[in-house]
C-alpha cells in the first residue's frame, strides 16, 4: 500500500535499556537534517556514511590536493580486528566500529576474495568464533584514542564473504549522541560523545544471502535512527528514537539480502528516506514509514547506495561480471512504478542498461553523475535525461569499493591498493593527479575540518596539511 500522509504509526518492542544518570540531562538538540531542501555537506562534520546529507559532496576542498605515506599524513592510528564502517566525525572526535576475535584473518581484496570462493563457507564456519564488536573514539587532532567500548560480545549469527568485515554498517551521530549497529549481532547501541552508554537493543539477527554478510550503514533523520537490514529471513527498515531506542515505525518487506545503505533525501519534493533491496527501491515516509512510492521489477541486490541532487535519486546496481541498470527518479514520485529499461515513465525520468554502479556508490555534481562499476572505469552521465558524457579507464586502477566523493571541483575515486585518482569534475576526463597509501581500502573516506579520513583494513590514516591549526579542529 502507498501512503502520502505524515500520520506517525509508531510501534514498540522489548527494548533493554542500559539509562546513565547522564540520561537525564540530555536535551533535543536541534536538528542537524532539515525536511526542506537539500543542502550540500559540508566538512565541519562528518555524521554518517558519506557525509551530512549523504550525497558523498562538500562545497570547497580544504585537505590537501596531494598526499603518500610521507606526505600530509597528521597522523596513522591502528585500529584492532576488522572492519570497513567508514569513519564519522563530530565535535573534534572520530567514531568507528570494529569486530575483534581470537586469530584473526583480515579480510581479501577483490582477487583474494574471489579466489576463496571454493572454501570460503569452510573457512566462515571456522572463524565465526565468540566476537567483540567495539565501537572506538579518536581525537581528531592527534588521532590519540579517547575511548573504546565492547557493545557486545557474541557469536556472529552467519559467515562473511572473505572480503568482508563484521563491522561494515557504519556508524551515525545526531552530535549529541553516537549510534553503532552490527548486522551480525543483531545490535544497536546509542552512547554519549564521551562514551557513556544510553541505551542498547537487540534488533533481530537473521541469515544473509551466500553467507556474504551485511553492510548497510545508519542514517539520522532528526530524532529518528534509521536502521536497514535486507537479508533472507525478516526484511526490514526501521526508525528508532535516537534517545531510547524504542521503535518509532518498522516497515518489514519481502526482499532478500542487500547491502546498499538508507539515504534521508531532503528533496524539493520533501523529505523521504531511500531504502534500496532486492527488486525493489521504496520511498519512505520519514514519519510513519509507509511507501509514498516504489520502483518495482528492479532486477538483483543492491551494494552501493543512491546518489542525489535536490531533484532526483540516482541508483542502479552490478552483479559479478556484469553491469545491471541505472536509473534517476524525480523529487514528484508518487505511486508505483515498474523499471522499464532504455526509457523513462512518468516519474522515473531515464533508466539506462548495462550502467549501474558495482560496490562504489556514485556522486552528482552540477548536472552530471558519475559512476563506477568497480572495475576502474569511469562513467560521466548527464543527470537530465542519462546521455553518456564520457566513459574512461583510470590508468592503472585497482578494483573500487570505496565510494566516489567531490570536493569543490575535484572527483576523488580510491581504488582498493589505496591509490587515488583526482579527476576535475566537468564533461572532460582528465587524471591530475594521484595520491598513494599502502594497505587493502574498501571503507569510503570522511572529509572533516580540512582533514580527510581514510581507513584500511589495518588503520585510519588522517590527510591534513601541516599548515592546518590544531586549535581549529
Amino acid at each position: 500500500m502507498i501512503d502520502t500522509s505524515y500520520d506517525t504509526n509508531a510501534s514498540s518492542m522489548s527494548v533493554h535499556f542500559r539509562f546513565t544518570n547522564s540520561l537525564l540531562c540530555l536535551v533535543l538538540v536541534a536538528l542537524l537534517f532539515g525536511e526542506a531542501g537539500l543542502l550540500e555537506g559540508n566538512d565541519s562534520d562528518w555524521p554518517r556514511f558519506r557525509g551530512a546529507d549523504g550525497s558523498g559532496r562538500i562545497p570547497v576542498r580544504e585537505f590537501p590536493a596531494e598526499w603518500s605515506a610521507d606526505e600530509n599524513v597528521a597522523w596513522t592510528a591502528k585500529i584492532p580486528g576488522a572492519g570497513w564502517s567508514s569513519p564519522i566525525s563530530t565535535a573534534g572526535k572520530v567514531f568507528v566500529t570494529t569486530a575483534v576475535f581470537d586469530q584473526q584473518p583480515g579480510p581479501k581484496g577483490f582477487r583474494g576474495g574471489v579466489s576463496s570462493m571454493r572454501t570460503y563457507r569452510q573457512d566462515g564456519e571456522k572463524n565465526r568464533r565468540q566476537t567483540s564488536f567495539e565501537l572506538h573514539c579518536l581525537d581528531l587532532a592527534t588521532g590519540q584514542k579517547l575511548w573504546q567500548r565492547q557493545i557486545v560480545r557474541k557469536t556472529p549469527s552467519f559467515i562473511i564473504h572473505p572480503s568482508n568485515t563484521y563491522a561494515t554498517e557504519s556508524p551515525a551521530t545526531d552530535g549529541s549522541l553516537v549510534f553503532a549497529y552490527f548486522g551480525a549481532a543483531g545490535t544497536v547501541a546509542a552512547f554519549t560523545l564521551d562514551g557513556k552508554p544510553v541505551w542498547s537493543r537487540e534488533i533481530g539477527r537473521f541469515e544473509s544471502g551466500n553467507g556474504f554478510g551485511s553492510g548497510s550503514s545508519l542514517a539520522v533523520d532528526g530524532s529518528r535512527v534509521i536502521v536497514q537490514f535486507d537479508n533472507d529471513g525478516e526484511s526490514f527498515i526501521a526508525a528508532l528514537d535516537a534517545q531510547t531506542g524504542r521503535d518509532v515505525w518498522r516497515s518489514p518487506r519481502e526482499s532478500r539480502t542487500s547491502w546498499s545503505s538508507p539515504v534521508v533525501w531532503n528533496s524539493s519534493g520533501g523529505t523521504v528516506i531511500v531504502s534500496c533491496s532486492a527488486g525493489m527501491i521504496t520511498g519512505h515516509n520519514p514519519k510513519n514509514g509507509k511507501a509514498v512510492w516504489k520502483v518495482t521489477e528492479f532486477d538483483g541486490s543492491f551494494s552501493s547506495s543512491p546518489a542525489v541532487t535536490e531533484d532526483h535519486i540516482f541508483f542502479g546496481n552490478s552483479g559479478p561480471g556484469s553491469r545491471g541498470p541505472l536509473a534517476a527518479v524525480s523529487a514528484l514520485a508518487k505511486g508505483t512504478l515498474p523499471l522499464t529499461l532504455g526509457q523513462g515513465d512518468s516519474w522515473i525520468t531515464w533508466t539506462r542498461a548495462g550502467s549501474g554502479p558495482g560496490l562504489s556508490s556514485p556522486v552528482a555534481h552540477e548536472g552530471l553523475l558519475y559512476v563506477t562499476g568497480g572495475n576502474g572505469i569511469l562513467s560521466c552521465y548527464q543527470t537530465a535525461d542519462g546521455e553518456l558524457v564520457y566513459k574512461e579507464r583510470l590508468p592503472g586502477a585497482a578494483s573500487v569499493a570505496a565510494s566516489l566523493w567531490i570536493a569543490g571541483d575535484h572527483l576523488f575515486a580510491m581504488d582498493e591498493s589505496g591509490k587515488t585518482f583526482v579527476v576535475p569534475t566537468g564533461r572532460d576526463f582528465e587524471v591530475t593527479g594521484t595520491n598513494q597509501l599502502k594497505g587493502l581500502f574498501w571503507s569510503t573516506p570522511a572529509v572533516v575540518k580540512g582533514a580527510l579520513l581514510i581507513r584500511s583494513a589495518e588503520a585510519i590514516h588522517c590527510i591534513r596539511s601541516q599548515s592546518k591549526s590544531l586549535s581549529n579542529l
